[in-house]
């Protein structure tokens, strides 16, 4: 079973990213409240808002290879169904963990914003999983 390549995760991991930072500002024109993950990572940090939308692409590209080497040959499906379905990884530790190790709640303490998060990270991965084919039809 071949790996995918490394361009392919990173074009994946930066284009999943760039949609889900869209969501962001679309979300709200539709009632789903969202905040940008790059303004909490540059709060934590005490550092400016262009660090924290560094790391925000720079988290999308490791949670890419972590996707393309190891996720994506566990889950079924298609290559986008396969990325929809690791959304759901990410989202889980962004709610358990890192928000919490943050400073907000656990499941950023509201359904709702729980659930626009979910979105968010469904719109990444289904992003990343198009980027991605499948190890077995890899050229």
């Amino acid at each position: 079973m071949k790996k995918p390549t490394m361009t392919r995760i990173l074009l994946g991991g930066l284009a999943g990213t760039a949609a889900m930072s869209l969501l962001v500002f679309i979300a709200p024109l539709m009632g789903i409240p969202m905040g940008g993950p790059w303004n909490m990572l540059a709060m934590f940090l005490k550092a400016p808002i262009a660090v924290g939308w560094f790391l925000h692409f720079l988290i999308g590209v490791i949670l890419a290879g972590v996707y393309g080497y190891f996720f994506i040959r566990f889950l079924p499906g298609n290559s986008v169904v396969r990325g929809a379905l690791y959304g759901i990884f990410p989202w889980l530790l962004a709610m358990l963990v890192v928000v919490p190790m943050m400073g907000g709640p656990v499941f950023m303490g509201a359904a709702l914003k729980a659930m626009g998060s979910l979105l968010g990270h469904l719109v990444y991965s289904t992003v990343l999983g198009a980027f991605i084919p499948l190890p077995d039809v890899e050229a």
